[in-house]
């Protein structure tokens, strides 16, 4: 019920692709952080289709002569070292949630570096395996290649620190041991110099040289992802970042083989579908030069699409607003329509939180997939406090009824969300209704009700917990389908898609690179 129908993504499914969603940056108690691997893995399966959930394992250049940094050193030497006590006998976990098929899990740690860069390692296969470290990206290569052969990756993540202070150094960008970089998690978006999402954590604001716009234009080869880098036992925690891939199948030789490939997206949260092609190559591919190239986009939002940017060498080339071009993969028919219904429980008087329990239905119309949209604790380092640890979710199909269970903090400030919430993708009659309980309250909604723009309530008085029914996407504003005309397509030129949404969730395709000749 998670994936997205056939007759949504015709252009995936023509070239045998099909769009999965993880997170392979992210720690939990295993090493600094909070929350058991066990219940970080079964969050990790509500809503991913793959996981790794990181240690944090050595930092080689750690200031551990700086008065200042003592308290920072103190918790990163404990975690690690709590880390090598628990690797050997984490592997058994790993392999017992792994779901052939459904949910591959891989293992992964991460190598901390001010010169150069922090890494997170990841490996494909779960049999038992020593950590490798280093102290540069090109050590790291060679160790990994001796001990794993291909069946090992490093990527750099939270590029965009300036360089010295654990930003990426694109001068040592090893492009056979990274296929692709984070460009986005919970620090923020690396994309460009200037984000709506710029850097907010202790470690300092984005530097201009460490983004992915200065690594393209360095000529470097790399697809992109997110991933939420949460440390609170919360992979895939919704806002935080989220990994896209495109591979010929569900299971862990298929995603292994797309990562390696950089046919990967970056996401903010939403599971949005974004598929591009030029000439014969997806997203992450590379191509000769092209004397009349074109660009084909499939795009299926997670609600409204406000634009999607083609940026060609690291400049917005064209715009396309769906409102204004319409071009939708499911057009309105027969008295029915297919659209997101996004419901959103929170809010709330300060520092206080509810337990929610629900369930929805439609009166006339089918349930065609979910997309739990579930947020952890926002909590970095062990300074910052303990976890509330509040229960696991749970979102299931019961019949034709949607049933959950999940708790709500209220949000800590006028600017951070703590709501948390679902997305159902529904096939409704226009003249159809809605019918939710949300614990003890009973709420029937017209469909034309929530064409018509979104509807909230309270659970009781003002600042007691409060829901949204976001208003429902006609066809034409959250799908896409059609091409643009590049033009002569010359040796050293890449392209790219960023989708943005109404409601501030996003997306990024790796680049597709123009080269005479392919990089060895």
């Amino acid at each position: 019920m998670k994936h997205l129908p056939n007759h949504m993504m015709p252009l995936a499914t023509a070239l045998g692709v099909v769009p999965l969603y993880g997170d392979i940056h992210n720690h939990c108690a295993m090493s600094y952080g909070h929350g058991r691997l066990e219940d970080a893995l079964a969050r990790a399966r509500l809503q991913l289709d793959f996981v790794s959930v990181t240690g944090h394992a050595a930092w080689p250049d750690m200031p551990i002569d700086v008065p200042e940094v003592a308290h920072i050193v103190d918790f990163h030497v404990k975690g690690f070292a709590r880390l090598r006590k628990n690797w050997p006998a984490h592997f058994k976990t790993l392999q017992h949630y792994d779901d052939e098929g459904n949910f591959s899990v891989f293992p992964g740690y991460e190598i901390h570096s001010c010169a150069y860069g922090d890494q997170t390692i990841v490996y494909a296969d779960l049999e038992p395996s020593d950590m490798q470290f280093a102290e540069s990206p090109a050590e790291l290569r060679e160790n990994l290649h001796r001990a794993k052969g291909s069946r090992a990756l490093s990527f750099p993540h939270h590029i965009g620190y300036r360089h010295g202070a654990r930003g990426i150094d694109w001068e040592a960008f090893e492009p056979s041991l990274s296929p692709f970089v984070e460009m986005f998690s919970m620090h923020g978006c690396a994309e460009t110099s200037e984000s709506a999402r710029g850097y907010l954590h202790s470690m300092g604001p984005v530097d201009g040289c460490s983004t992915m716009e200065a690594g393209l234009a360095a000529g470097h080869v790399f697809g992109i992802v997110g991933n939420t880098d949460h440390h609170s036992g919360f992979p895939g925690s919704y806002g935080h970042g989220r990994m896209g891939l495109y591979a010929r199948g569900r299971d862990r030789a298929a995603i292994w083989s797309a990562m390696r490939e950089r046919q990967t997206n970056a996401l903010t949260g939403d599971n949005i579908h974004l598929l591009t092609v030029v000439g014969d190559a997806i997203q992450g591919g590379i191509i000769p030069p092209q004397a009349d190239a074109e660009l084909i986009i499939e795009a299926v939002g997670g609600g409204a699409i406000d634009a999607i940017d083609i940026m060609r060498n690291g400049r917005i080339w064209h715009r396309i607003t769906p409102s204004l071009s319409p071009a939708p993969i499911t057009p309105e028919s027969d008295g029915f329509i297919e659209t997101m219904l996004h419901l959103e429980l929170g809010w709330g008087a300060r520092g206080t939180s509810h337990r929610w329990l629900g369930e929805i239905a439609l009166e006339d119309g089918e349930i065609l997939r979910v997309e739990p949209r579930f947020r952890g604790a926002e909590i970095v380092s062990p300074l910052e406090g303990e976890d509330a640890e509040h229960p696991m979710p749970s979102i299931s199909i019961a019949g034709d009824k949607i049933r959950f269970e999940v708790t709500a903090e209220a949000n800590p400030n006028n600017v951070t969300p703590a709501m948390q919430g679902m997305a159902l993708h529904i096939r409704t009659a226009r003249k159809g209704r809605i019918r939710a309980r949300l614990d003890d309250q009973e709420i029937v909604v017209p469909v034309k009700r929530l064409a018509e723009g979104a509807l909230s309530g309270n659970l009781g008085p003002i600042d007691s917990p409060a829901y949204r029914f976001h208003a429902l996407p006609r066809p034409h504003e959250w799908q896409w389908q059609g091409s643009v005309g590049l033009g002569e397509f010359r040796n050293g030129e890449n392209v790219y898609v960023r989708l943005s949404q109404t409601n501030g969730q996003m997306a990024w395709t790796s680049p597709v690179f123009c080269r005479q000749e392919s990089p060895s």
